[in-house]
């Protein structure tokens, strides 16, 4: 069984199907509001649904014009001008179904490669200048289950065939040639670039002052580093604290490798089980 099944299975023994999210919630068959610190690994890092992001709103619009099929729009321009402007730098794009293609394309361009994290923190000595960097790897802050990710490039790294103005070029760059390269509906690019500007507004938005409030509650399990959370539990017991989480109405990362996200404005409130509880 694969971590996420797990945490799947998990909640509906206790709670049934998901019936809505929204937000940071995740609100249950059996009546009860679970709070999302998984946040499927940091795709709702924003949070589920329409609130505080236009990017549901942007997909259904597309979506209703029938822009579904495989032929150039404008979308894919807008998706790279959205990335261009979160890295600081002007960028070409090329979509890859997992991690490990996205992080192949970028070998063949440059050993100096870079996963996207955002409020990476500035006095941490070992935080990344993305825009300085040559291949950024994006996940998009749209949930959707699936594991696209944005392979960014800088453009003076393209020898050729690189797309150009607002479509796809006919054909890839020659050193892509042979990588599971993929192209996206129109309507999924639209979302994905509205939420990369969704995205850089939020970044502007929330700062330590906002993820800090949390502390007191969540400091006897998690080390907190800006918004993200790392669980000060033991490897081995990991999966009992995913257990414990979720007797408290509180939705962890299914693995231990993966941090926690802190609830963006939610109420202090969310952690009283937490709190009241007798664990240590």
């Amino acid at each position: 069984m694969n971590n996420t099944e797990f945490l799947r299975n998990e909640i509906f023994l206790r709670y049934g199907n998901i019936k809505r999210a929204r937000g940071n919630f995740l609100y249950t068959e059996k009546g009860v509001r679970l709070t999302d610190l998984y946040r499927e690994g940091g795709r709702a890092i924003l949070g589920w649904g329409s609130e505080g992001s236009g990017a549901f709103t942007v997909f259904k619009d597309v979506l209703q014009r029938g822009l579904t099929g495989s032929f150039s729009t404008a979308m894919n321009y807008r998706l790279q001008k959205a990335i261009s402007e979160l890295l600081f730098s002007e960028r070409k794009i090329f979509v890859f179904a997992s991690r490990q293609d996205a992080l192949l394309g970028a070998q063949k361009f440059s050993t100096d490669i870079s996963f996207y994290k955002p409020w990476a923190l500035a006095k941490d000595s070992s935080a990344v200048d993305f825009s300085a960097t040559d291949c950024v790897i994006v996940e998009a802050p749209f949930p959707w289950a699936g594991e696209t990710e944005l392979l960014a490039v800088k453009e003076g790294l393209l020898a050729n065939g690189a797309p150009s103005g607002e479509g796809h070029s006919v054909e890839e760059p020659a050193e892509l040639k042979g990588l599971r390269t993929i192209y996206l509906a129109p309507a999924m690019e639209a979302a994905l670039a509205r939420s990369i500007y969704d995205l850089i507004a939020a970044i502007q938005s929330y700062s330590e002052k906002d993820f800090f409030i949390y502390d007191k509650y969540i400091a006897p399990y998690w080390l907190r580093k800006g918004p993200y959370l790392f669980p000060k539990v033991a490897r081995e017991k990991y999966e009992d604290f995913v257990k414990f989480c979720l007797d408290c109405q509180l939705v962890p990362p299914p693995s231990y490798e993966q941090n926690g996200i802190v609830p963006f404005k939610a109420d202090k409130g969310v952690f009283a089980k937490l709190s009241k509880s007798n664990r240590n």
